[in-house]
């Protein structure tokens, strides 16, 4: 089974956000989660 590095993935998830001038929130609401599950994305705390 293949391992998601949560780091690089974080990484990738935060910078196409910023490209497209997103806000944690608005893509929160794009994906219909929190914003609290965006930021866990981000700093490689948890993919759920």
């Amino acid at each position: 089974m293949y391992e998601l590095d949560r780091q690089k993935f974080g990484a990738f998830v935060a910078r196409l956000r910023k490209e497209k001038g997103y806000t944690q929130k608005d893509l929160a609401q794009q994906l219909h989660l929190s914003d609290k599950a965006v930021s866990k994305w981000e700093t490689g705390g948890s993919l759920r």
